[in-house]
């Protein structure tokens, strides 16, 4: 395994980290969770992601029993706050209230002491940012978060974050997590250089793309039984790669990979951390042998031609949005 800083910080996170969204607490078993996150530290994966989001909870209570047996200071875990958590009014969002409640809920669910990083997991336009940056500035300070963080924000967003933290002295955000993969690349024009600029690194979710850059889905033929294109219960945003022109593209890249020994898995998470401003790419598993898989990709040094095969490739899927 390899490992990276996140942005300007001192933090230490393994360039493959393992997250939970649509795995743990909801389409997989508490047993899976267990025998990924042993072998995801066989393999020198130390960061693990989650939020009180995902399943009302129920990700960080199936994320914090896998974790339990492992030494705290061994790992980094996140966790996110923002969405609805029940039907009151101020059961959402990014105000004190909702920050700091939250946070203690979160602590319960995960059975630790403290979060390593914690992600506002949307922006709040409802409330003041120097509100929620003051509230996150405060659970730093009360040792119940270590580093604060972000999710899909955008440049102008980040920017105003900190600026606000500057003039107010607080501790800075060290990480947004936006989606990025071969077919979603909006961070390029304008994420990836202002976060640059003020120290922000990226830890970009859905890196296989919904699990269309495994190659599992062939044009023309059936969803295979048991994926998760096959469960519109689990997932209803795969439907949108589902077309010809996306997974044509797929099969031309899946050739490339071939052609030079490796996995399509493998070549798309070593085409995201070819980007220097990528902290780490989040995979999602339910079985161990994916994250074998996939950790090889730390060992892929992707040459300019193929990067450059790789642009031909995707220029067929120009215009191509999948939904959000």
């Amino acid at each position: 395994m390899k490992y990276r800083n996140v942005g300007n910080s001192g933090l230490k996170i393994s360039e493959i980290g393992l997250g939970s969204w649509l795995t743990y607490g909801t389409a997989a078993e508490q047993e899976a969770a267990h025998t990924c996150i042993a072998k995801a530290f066989e393999l020198g994966i130390n960061f693990f992601d989650t939020a009180n989001a995902y399943n009302r909870g129920e990700g960080e209570k199936a994320m914090g029993a896998a974790l339990k047996p492992y030494r705290r200071e061994s790992y980094v875990l996140s966790t996110k706050v923002y969405f609805p958590m029940d039907s009151g009014p101020n059961d959402r969002g990014l105000s004190r209230k909702h920050i700091m409640e939250q946070c203690e809920a979160s602590l319960k669910r995960l059975g630790t002491d403290y979060i390593d990083m914690y992600f506002c997991h949307r922006y709040d336009s409802d409330t003041p940012l120097e509100e929620t940056l003051r509230a996150l500035d405060d659970l730093q300070a009360q040792g119940k978060i270590l580093y604060a963080a972000v999710s899909e924000w955008s440049a102008a967003q980040l920017t105003d974050a900190y600026g606000i933290g500057k003039r107010l002295n607080l501790r800075p955000l060290i990480a947004n997590q936006p989606i990025y993969n071969m077919f979603e690349r909006y961070i390029e024009h304008e994420v990836l250089p202002v976060s640059g600029q003020v120290g922000i690194g990226q830890i970009v979710f859905s890196p296989l793309a919904q699990g269309i850059l495994t190659g599992k889905y062939k044009p023309g033929q059936p969803l295979p039984t048991g994926s998760r294109g096959a469960d519109a219960s689990v997932n209803n945003v795969i439907s949108s790669y589902m077309n010809d022109t996306v997974l044509n593209c797929v099969q031309d890249l899946d050739k490339l990979a071939k052609d030079l020994g490796i996995t399509l898995s493998q070549l798309a998470l070593a085409w995201i951390l070819r980007e220097p401003g990528i902290s780490a790419a989040l995979i999602g598993a339910t079985k161990p042998a994916q994250i074998e898989e996939n950790v090889k990709a730390v060992e892929v040094t992707l040459q300019p031609e193929t990067c450059a095969e790789i642009e031909r490739i995707l220029k067929q899927a120009e215009g191509f949005e999948p939904l959000r």
